[in-house]
């Protein structure tokens, strides 16, 4: 019997983020692999859900969300039991800091990662202002032995610390004390450690059979 929460994804793609999600949430979900191009996520079925053609993206109940931000905070909220979005008057961290990577640090890292510049002077006209005032600020969201919301894990750390971890192992982000401490804790979870296990293994798997 198919089941209410359908997920969509490659695993070498951004959908290891929302399957850690998925794994923290634990909720039941079947997983659809798509292929990169016209068969797979560029295909029309899947623009249907996805105008964008990229992964990952759910269906809970038969409503879509993409983006791995967003399906990470839906997760939070559509399963209250596994605790893992403060109280409504508690999220000023939460939200600020998820927007925070979801939009500057993605924006910051992307763009040094491929090689563009800020013209010096346009800084403002940016959004980020520069690379490193980014991670500055990123550091001072993870500081401390606690967690982004104090002393509660929340979805905020799992979309926020996948771009750590993603950016500390691929050298996209420098590496700082409170940086790789913060990593340590994180890789310490056993949802994020069944989530590499399980994409680990379908990585392996499509590497076999091509």
């Amino acid at each position: 019997m198919p089941s209410d929460l359908i997920f969509y994804t490659n695993p070498m793609s951004r959908g290891q983020i929302a399957r850690w999600m998925l794994e923290e949430v634990g909720a039941a979900y079947d997983t659809v692999i798509l292929a990169y191009g016209d068969d797979g996520m560029k295909a029309a079925d899947y623009r249907a859900i996805n105008p964008m053609g990229k992964v990952p993206a759910i269906v809970h109940n038969g409503r879509t969300v993409t983006e791995c931000a967003a399906i990470c905070a839906y997760l939070a909220d559509a399963f209250p039991d596994a605790n893992l979005a403060p109280p409504p008057a508690d999220r000023h961290s939460y939200y600020r800091w998820l927007f925070f990577a979801a939009g500057p640090v993605e924006a910051a890292v992307t763009n040094k990662a491929m090689g563009f510049v800020v013209p010096e002077g346009r800084e403002r006209a940016a959004g980020y202002g520069s690379f490193e005032d980014t991670i500055a600020a990123l550091e001072t969201a993870v500081a401390g032995d606690a967690w982004i919301c104090g002393d509660q894990f929340t979805a905020a750390d799992v979309y926020v610390g996948s771009q750590i971890d993603w950016g500390l192992s691929f050298k996209t982000i420098p590496s700082s004390p409170a940086l790789e401490a913060y990593a340590t804790r994180l890789r310490e979870r056993s949802a994020y450690k069944r989530q590499k296990d399980i994409d680990g293994a379908l990585i392996a798997q499509m590497q076999k059979q091509g």
